[in-house]
């Protein structure tokens, strides 16, 4: 991997036996324990972002006039595969 823009350096205290088996696993994978961590990161951060969207999906949802749950919920299990028959 290449970079052009500054890449921070981060300093990780760990195990020496956890690091030693993070290097024969990153070794099998045929990849680096820093790529490993950096990939463990970046799914790491994108959890939040994609609850960031479905939560933006369930607003916009709701301004639409969308509802669910007890107290909005008009059709049922019942209802949407006896639509799905109907096809």
């Amino acid at each position: 991997m290449c970079y052009t823009d500054y890449v921070a350096n981060l300093t990780l205290a760990i195990d020496d036996e956890l690091l030693r088996r993070a290097r024969i696993r990153a070794l099998e994978l045929g990849t680096s324990v820093n790529a490993a961590v950096r990939d463990f990161l970046v799914a790491y951060v994108g959890t939040s972002q994609q609850g960031a969207i479905v939560r933006a999906l369930i607003d916009s949802a709701e301004e639409a006039g969308a509802t669910s749950g007890p107290a909005g919920r008009t059709w049922t299990r019942r209802d949407i595969y006896a639509e799905r028959a109907d096809r």
